[in-house]
């Protein structure tokens, strides 16, 4: 069988990527997602300052600091027309057509592997219940997707935030896909940089070549064997980060199908990169809360009561790391840390159940009777406790979530709660850098 079909029949398909040319400064090119520090402008600010007047991948994004600011409208028309602009002076290499490796270093000491495809919308369901090969991890908000349409609709370039996990333990996939490549390339880079803001490093290797390919298209196959289910239906890759993203390009391609697209647009398919489950690089950190326009006494008092918890306090002392500890998970319940300035409040419950699907419905309806508090979903520690010191800001410290079993939860249960965890801390994330055309 042709590769294309073994990768096709996986939910995968071997891109076109694009990525600057070595004269263009990849380290003021390179930018954070999007979803990352929403209530820091002062971060996407510095953002700015580095990348100056040089291309850069944030003239093509729309940093969510930003999505409730007024002249939006106007904003997403220039990320387009700079797309056109960028394509035109043509500051991309030649296409990559195959897949691009990546190890992803971090200012934490960790390093990650990952591997650049781009996957078939089709093979995609966001929805409770899906038995599709992608499936979502977490509750997906109808709600969010159309602002983000308004973005992907008719823009000629994606660059993707988004991460897949492939549940691989034996790591016949992504490990091998390095491997391969830099044969391939006899170790000579791609491509490689340090990040802005102190967020480490990545280096890039492509992978062209037919007989490496097959490697991969058997390696994939057979992982989708081992995740198939009694019913035939296979689950081959989770979302882990992004998930909203991958929903919106999953919607502007139904809008295209009924405007009458061709199967092969280009506006079906979506790149990613594909990180294994069991990668030792590869975290899951809690994604904390902030809630806006309170206090920790009526906060902690209504969800003690809801959650029938015990409240502990403690007064005297900063410090995200040492409050960060007191949260915690395990067999017998969840403990929750409440942090407001310099105060710490803790909430020990035995339900054992997973710490976001107790929290988050309590939190709903403290928001709907609450209706002047704000909420937000803080990735990292440090983000959290800096929150906490506005007047009036109570951050909500989650234990993490385990790796085990995880693609088996998802199977049994379906998606767990919006923001349930985070792979890595804020500086973590994915970075832009590669492009494709979604526009034929």
């Amino acid at each position: 069988m042709d590769i294309n079909d073994i990768f096709s029949g996986c939910a995968i398909t071997i891109p076109e990527i694009l990525v600057p040319k070595p004269e263009y400064n990849l380290k003021k090119w390179a930018v954070v997602a999007c979803d990352q520090y929403t209530q820091d402008r002062e971060y996407w600010n510095k953002v700015s300052e580095t990348a100056g007047n040089e291309p850069s991948a944030l003239k093509i994004i729309l940093p969510e600091v930003y999505l409730e600011d007024a002249g939006k409208a106007e904003r997403i028309a220039s990320i387009k027309e700079t797309m056109r602009d960028y394509i035109g002076k043509n500051i991309f290499a030649p296409a990559v057509n195959g897949f691009i490796y990546i190890e992803r270093k971090t200012s934490r000491g960790r390093m990650r592997k990952g591997l650049i495809a781009a996957v078939d919308l089709e093979c995609y369901d966001w929805k409770p219940g899906s038995t599709a090969p992608i499936r979502a991890t977490e509750a997906t908000i109808p709600e969010r997707i159309p602002p983000r349409k308004e973005i992907r609709k008719e823009a000629p370039l994606e660059s993707p935030h988004i991460m897949l996990l492939i549940n691989d333990p034996e790591k016949t996939f992504v490990e091998v896909a390095g491997e391969e490549a830099k044969k391939e390339s006899g170790g000579v880079c791609l491509y490689e940089t340090e990040l802005m803001a102190d967020s480490g490093s990545i280096s890039a290797w492509k992978l062209t070549e037919k007989e490496r390919l097959a490697k991969l298209a058997v390696a994939v196959s057979s992982l989708a064997e081992k995740n198939t289910a009694p019913d035939g239906s296979k689950f081959i890759f989770a979302v882990g980060d992004g998930n909203h993203s991958l929903a919106t390009a999953k919607a502007v391609w139904e809008d295209y199908k009924k405007k009458g697209a061709g199967v092969n647009h280009p506006a079906r398919y979506a790149l990613v990169e594909i990180v294994n489950l069991y990668d030792e690089g590869l975290t899951f950190e809690p994604i904390h809360r902030v809630l806006f326009g309170t206090n920790v006494d009526t906060v902690v008092k209504y969800a003690a009561g809801k959650l029938s918890a015990k409240i502990s306090r403690a007064e005297g002392f900063t410090g995200g790391e040492k409050a960060v500890k007191t949260s915690g998970a395990g067999d017998k319940g969840q403990t929750f840390a409440f942090i407001q300035k310099e105060t710490v409040e803790t909430l020990t419950t035995t339900d054992t159940s997973l710490a976001p699907a107790l929290l988050q419905p309590v939190l709903d309806e403290f928001l709907k009777e609450n209706p002047a508090v704000k909420i937000d979903y803080i990735h990292g520690t440090d983000e959290a406790e800096r929150l906490s010191g506005q007047e009036g800001a109570v951050s909500i410290l989650l234990p993490p979530i385990s790796k085990d079993n995880f693609f088996s939860t998802i199977a049994a249960g379906g998606p767990l709660p919006r923001k349930s965890f985070s792979m890595g801390e804020a500086d973590e994330k994915r970075f832009y850098i590669e492009c494709r055309k979604i526009t034929e």
